[in-house]
């Protein structure tokens, strides 16, 4: 007897940064705001790499006029297809 594969399912934690990049509106979430979510560096790698998120390094003044640079994401139309997907799947509605 043939057994049917499930469906395959996404690692728990690309669904709540898509929820978290989702929620952050246009500008998108910088990495130390992702990384205090508990996101590590390898998580977020994969979220861009995987076309669900994009990244774009800002250079900014710091406090003394240092420059620093920060990194933020945001998320791609392929990320929100795949939150919607996911929140259809699991008939949650909510963020």
């Amino acid at each position: 007897m043939t057994r049917l594969k499930e469906p395959r399912r996404r690692k728990p934690y690309l669904r709540r940064a898509l929820g978290l990049l989702a929620g952050c509106g246009s500008g998108g979430c910088t990495e130390p705001v992702m990384r205090m979510h508990g996101f590590t560096a390898d998580e977020l790698a994969e979220l861009v790499r995987a076309g669900f998120a994009a990244t774009a390094t800002e250079r900014t003044l710091g406090e003394w006029r240092q420059p620093l640079e920060v990194k933020r994401f945001k998320i791609t139309e392929a990320g929100d297809r795949a939150l919607s997907l996911a929140r259809e799947t699991s008939g949650n509605r909510g963020p």
